[in-house]
């Protein structure tokens, strides 16, 4: 290899966040995002014990989605405000007693409550992306942003298995008291081990917030990937919202351990994110983004032809997985692009969005199980992604140049 080659290579080596500070990042991401779905498989266990309905047991996980969309709002842009270690610390310090007020509710009220707190605060992880994101050079970002995603995203994923196979041998209180203690840990953790970086702005917060509302003025792809988002993860929550319902029920009659194991499957959809980064550094964000929003229809075809059939319901769990995940990465490319001195704030207008329509999607699909079962479920979930897919195909090729 020529010198000058190498010299470059060895420039570049430098610029690339350590590892370990890498996979601190990802380990980190999931284990606060984690949060959010622990209560998924356990929504027939919770309206058994709380004795309350369906769509009541439904409403926990839209209230934490409400929450986390709130905190994308009010809270992400903090971000761009204050030194990242100081500010996470006291986040996860917060979400540490939400849920240990969880763990210890007595009534369906108080753990709603907390579940709203709970969201709030965990968009932490939300926070430590873009700050990943600013750590790494522009020829590496997608490829780091990626391997971080994928812990994040490992996270939403297995936060079901491992809450189902926790509260099957101690009850699901201690679901939420474990993650305390994850947290209080991780909050030391990080405050000692994050590289310092300064603030970016010194806005007051009222003009923090409005900076972040004008970026959705400005930037016409943030608020196209941002609502094509929102459709995608509508449809997953509608999916694995409503899916425990179906596995507990007649045929499989899973427990709660059950219904955790087969939420494992669709952990394999996390390795889909490091590829995304990689085309999104490839410049292949267009094409992978139609395959995508692809995806997400032929997911709920296949769940829908799958009522009655566990590897069926599977596949479909993979496929909606892999959809939503790698069609979030590619647009946070896209996003991050727009505004690299805005990046929390770019974060907090795309995630907000993302998540209300998270939130839409988990009551719509709790009202839509309730109403018509398992198929009205597969219409309404493969009408989001095949909405957004539509969008995507009307629009022209200025604005396809754009997304790019």
């Amino acid at each position: 290899m020529p010198v000058d080659a190498q010299s470059e290579t060895a420039t570049e080596a430098r610029q690339a966040p350590p590892g370990r500070i890498v996979l601190l990042l990802a380990v980190a991401c999931g284990l606060t995002v984690a949060n959010l779905y622990y209560a998924q498989p356990l929504l027939a266990a919770l309206r058994d014990a709380f004795h309350v309905g369906d769509v009541a047991a439904g409403s926990l996980v839209t209230v934490t989605q409400i929450g986390y969309a709130a905190g994308m709002v009010l809270l992400v842009p903090l971000g761009d405000r204050f030194e990242t270690r100081r500010l996470v610390s006291v986040m996860l310090g917060v979400v540490t007693a939400a849920l240990v007020v969880a763990g210890t509710a007595a009534y369906f009220p108080v753990l709603l409550a907390a579940a709203l707190v709970i969201g709030a605060m965990s968009v932490v992880a939300q926070i430590l992306v873009p700050f990943a994101a600013n750590l790494a050079p522009d020829h590496r970002r997608g490829r780091v942003v990626g391997q971080v995603m994928s812990g994040l995203l490992a996270g939403i994923l297995l936060s079901r298995t491992v809450g189902s196979l926790i509260a099957e041998v101690a009850g699901w209180r201690v679901v939420y008291l474990a993650s305390a203690v994850f947290m209080a840990v991780l909050a030391v953790t990080l405050r000692s081990a994050l590289p310092s970086r300064a603030p970016t702005t010194n806005e007051p917060y009222g003009r923090l917030l409005r900076s972040t509302a004008r970026l959705l003025r400005v930037h016409a792809p943030l608020r196209r990937r941002a609502l094509f988002q929102a459709a995608m993860f509508g449809a997953f929550s509608a999916y694995w919202t409503t899916v425990s319902y179906v596995l507990t029920g007649a045929p499989f009659h899973y427990s709660e351990l059950g219904v955790g194991v087969f939420a494992l499957v669709g952990a394999g959809g996390a390795v889909i994110a490091p590829a995304a980064g990689r085309w999104a550094d490839r410049g292949l964000t267009l094409p992978m983004t139609a395959v995508a929003y692809g995806a997400g229809v032929l997911a709920f075809v296949v769940g829908g032809l799958g009522r009655d059939h566990v590897l069926l319901l599977a596949v479909a769990a993979v496929l909606v997985d892999m959809a939503v995940q790698s069609s979030f990465i590619l647009g946070q490319h896209t996003v991050y692009a727009l505004a690299p001195e805005a990046r929390a704030r770019i974060n907090s207008a795309y995630l907000a969005t993302i998540f209300l329509g998270g939130a839409i999607g988990s009551q719509l699909g709790a009202f839509a199980y309730h109403s018509g079962g398992w198929g009205a479920v597969s219409v309404v979930g493969g009408a989001l992604p095949l909405l957004a897919l539509l969008a995507w195909s009307a629009t022209d090729a200025r604005r396809f140049t754009e997304y790019r």
